[in-house]
């Protein structure tokens, strides 16, 4: 379960300032939490993800748009829109895989993630970059490989 992806040396810069940005996170998990987030971003399903602050050790939440995995499984993507570095939530998986939650469908599910490696790295990101194309974009930003996680229902949540 290891997590590595190193900072890139070039990358898209986001359009926005942070506190615009947490202001839109805040709305859009709002709007995942009342309409089960179908539909969100752009077409694709949005849901919530919380992980637990790498040095904070607090909650943050983060809507997300994410990809059927397979077995029942969540796959998302630390694009961070092509930018140089990955996104702090992924940051904060790194540190604690094991304390993660998603939110959709009005449910809470306590997840394990996982990042993927290698030619199933590659499998995951054939699907998703043909179901959501902007990502492959985001990929062409940057020159860091984009990170994809799978979320897995941890065996005590079921």
């Amino acid at each position: 379960m290891s997590f590595h992806t190193p900072t890139g040396t070039r990358g898209a810069r986001f359009p926005l300032p942070a506190p615009v940005v947490r202001l839109v996170n805040r709305f859009t998990a709002r709007r995942v939490r009342s309409t089960g987030g179908r539909a969100l971003m752009g077409g694709m399903d949005v849901l919530v993800l919380t992980t637990v602050g790498a040095k904070s050790g607090e909650e943050r939440s983060t809507p997300l748009a994410w990809f059927p995995g397979g077995d029942g499984t969540w796959l998302v993507v630390a694009s961070a829109a092509g930018q140089v570095r990955n996104p702090a939530w992924f940051h904060n998986l790194a540190a604690h895989p094991d304390r993660v939650r998603i939110e959709l469908d009005g449910q809470r599910i306590d997840v394990t993630a996982e990042q993927l490696h290698d030619d199933e790295r590659a499998r995951a990101w054939a699907d998703l970059t043909a179901a959501g194309p902007q990502f492959g974009k985001y990929a062409e930003a940057t020159d860091r490989e984009l990170p994809v996680v799978r979320l897995r229902r941890r065996p005590d949540a079921a």
